[in-house]
């Protein structure tokens, strides 16, 4: 079977792996967008997905836009394929959506987390659990026909760090067995359609205004890949990469030593930062903050 791989993520790149392991599967082509300045020098970084297929052997495309008539013409130039998209970063268009047979692997329990940040979004919401869906690409937002879905359940130290992979594992193995086994596909219901927004700044700053327990799960949402910050009282922002909500009352919004813990003050209950980031520095854990900050003691 002809195969074309459309991704950009780490989470793609895991799912990529499993797809190049199975000779028959082996995709002809991979697709995945253009290098994009990073980090503080602003250097030129390739996609996760770009990494892989080199150190694969695949062959490998950056098209600046894949619905460019360059782009659907180095598709169709294999003949008949099947095409997997997963965590892609850019719409797919007509008439590159109805040229070819196209697979999404996404990871939610649709219709629940249509959109960007499914796996962070669920984490945030508290949700009991999450999983995979493969399903028919269409013009709507991730509303196309599933054909095959599982389930992971979401603990209550997940963090994206530990549940992507697992999420991975499962969507290689589902795409696998549909395209192999070709089950029949069934219309997604509309009860219970929720949308997971791209996570933005303000997603990433922890608000005084919310409970512990939320701030503790936006925390786990958006590490390490992203991470969440707090405003400090000079405007700066401090990283917190790892924390622990605290059934204990602090003043809300602000950063305290209680018994040598460093901890933030929420609307209910308190959050203890167990590892933070100070602007500028390196991560740290909360106790090293607190030795090179005076910051008021309770307790």
């Amino acid at each position: 079977m002809n195969t074309v791989f459309l991704g950009t993520s780490e989470f793609a790149a895991a799912i990529l792996g499993r797809l190049a392991a199975e000779d028959d599967l082996r995709p002809a082509l991979v697709l995945t967008r253009p290098d994009r300045p990073s980090g503080r020098g602003r250097r030129l970084s390739s996609p996760p997905v770009a990494e892989l297929a080199r150190a694969l052997g695949l062959e490998l495309d950056q098209p600046d836009g894949v619905n460019s008539e360059a782009a659907r013409e180095r598709i169709s130039g294999l003949g008949p394929v099947t095409v997997i998209v997963c965590a892609f970063g850019a719409l797919i268009k007509e008439p590159l959506l109805s040229e070819h047979e196209i697979l999404n692997v996404h990871p939610s329990l649709l219709p629940r987390w249509r959109g960007a940040a499914p796996v962070e979004r669920a984490i945030m919401a508290g949700d009991p659990q999450t999983g995979v869906c493969i399903m028919r690409l269409t013009a709507g937002l991730d509303s196309g026909p599933v054909c095959l879905a599982g389930s992971e359940p979401i603990g209550p130290d997940d963090t994206y760090g530990t549940l992507a992979p697992r999420l991975s594992g499962l969507g290689a193995d589902l795409l696998i067995r549909a395209l192999k086994e070709r089950p029949s596909f069934h219309a997604q219901v509309e009860d219970g359609v929720t949308y997971a927004e791209k996570i933005g700044p303000e997603d990433r700053l922890l608000d005084p205004e919310r409970t512990a327990v939320e701030l503790e799960r936006v925390v786990r949402a958006l590490h390490p890949h992203i991470g969440a910050r707090l405003a400090l009282d000079d405007g700066r922002l401090l990283g917190v990469q790892t924390a622990h909500a605290l059934d204990e009352d602090a003043p809300a919004g602000t950063l305290l030593d209680i018994d040598g813990r460093l901890v933030f003050g929420a609307r209910e209950g308190a959050l203890e930062l167990l590892s933070v980031r100070p602007p500028g520095g390196r991560a740290m854990d909360g106790a090293a903050y607190l030795r090179g900050h005076n910051l008021p003691h309770a307790g």
